[in-house]
C-alpha cells in the first residue's frame, strides 16, 4: 500500500528573490512528481520566512510613500501574500511537471490560518526569525524603534515575530 507523505519545505531553500524561487520549485517538482509516478499521496507544507519578510518590508515602505493615504499592512496579511504567492509557484510548476509525465492529478494550494492566544507567555521571547539579515545599520535602527530582532544561527539578526 502506498503511504500519504507530508513534505516540509523550508523557506531558505526557496531563494531569496522570484527569480530563484522559479528555479526551486521547478527542481523541487520534479523530485515531487516522482514520489506521485510511484502512487504516493503527497502533501506539501512550506516555510515563508524571508518571503514574508521582504513582503513585509515592501508594504512598509510603499505605506511610507504614501503620504496622502499612509497605509499599514498587518503581519498576518502578508502571510497570507506569502502563502499565495510560493503556493502559485509550486502548484504550476508541480502541475506542469506531472502534465510532461501524463499523470492526470490536480494540484491545489490552501492559505492557512492559525488563531493564538495573545496572552500566551511564549509571546515574550519570539524566536520566528523573517526577512532578510540585518547590516548594523538597520540593526541599530530596529533596537531604537522597538522592532524586536534575533541573532539567526550565527548568521546575523533578523525580526522575529511577536
Amino acid at each position: 500500500m502506498k503511504k500519504r507523505i507530508v513534505i516540509a519545505l523550508g523557506g531558505n531553500a526557496l531563494g531569496n528573490n522570484l527569480p530563484e524561487q522559479m528555479i526551486a520549485v521547478k527542481h523541487t517538482s520534479k523530485a515531487i512528481a516522482d514520489l506521485i509516478e510511484e502512487g504516493h499521496e503527497v502533501v506539501i507544507s512550506h516555510g515563508n520566512g524571508p518571503q514574508v519578510g521582504m513582503i513585509n518590508e515592501a508594504m512598509a515602505e510603499y505605506g511610507r510613500s504614501n503620504k496622502e493615504h499612509p497605509t499599514f499592512t498587518p503581519l498576518s496579511v502578508c502571510v497570507a501574500m506569502s502563502q499565495a504567492y510560493i503556493g502559485y509557484d509550486l502548484q504550476n510548476a508541480l502541475k506542469e511537471e506531472l502534465i510532461e509525465r501524463g499523470i492526470p492529478k490536480s494540484v491545489a494550494t490552501v492559505i492557512t490560518q492559525v488563531r493564538v492566544d495573545a496572552d500566551d507567555p511564549k509571546f515574550l521571547n519570539p524566536s520566528k526569525p523573517i526577512g532578510h539579515f540585518m547590516n548594523e545599520e538597520e540593526l541599530e535602527y530596529a533596537k531604537a524603534n522597538g522592532i524586536q530582532v534575533m541573532e539567526d544561527a550565527g548568521r546575523g539578526y533578523r525580526r522575529v515575530v511577536a
